[in-house]
């Protein structure tokens, strides 16, 4: 997860609700582990994406190493990222 960093001058509460409430990516990368049926899948499953939006992430991710697939709050995303995590996908939050 990257974090930004605070000035001396800010206040550190007001710096993090700024992170939390900006947009936040789910970066998927490439594996050896997981089809191209899976990934799709779980992509459908877990991000709402329709079939067609899916099967292009997927070759993005296979073609680039990663890509951001979804992109929202933390609060949002942090779900979502943990779920793909946990069906065996390489998949991340940053903040964008």
């Amino acid at each position: 997860m990257i974090f930004a960093s605070t000035s001396p001058k800010s206040n550190p509460q007001e710096d993090l609700e700024t992170l939390i409430e900006s947009g936040w990516v789910i970066v998927l990368y490439n594996d050896e582990v997981n089809s191209f049926d899976w990934v799709i899948t779980n992509l459908v499953k877990y991000c709402g994406h329709s079939r067609l939006q899916a099967e292009q992430c997927a070759w993005f991710v296979h073609n680039n190493g990663k890509y951001a697939v979804k992109k929202g709050s933390y609060e949002d995303m942090e779900p979502i990222c943990t779920a793909l995590c946990e069906k065996g996908l390489s998949a991340e939050l940053e903040v964008q």
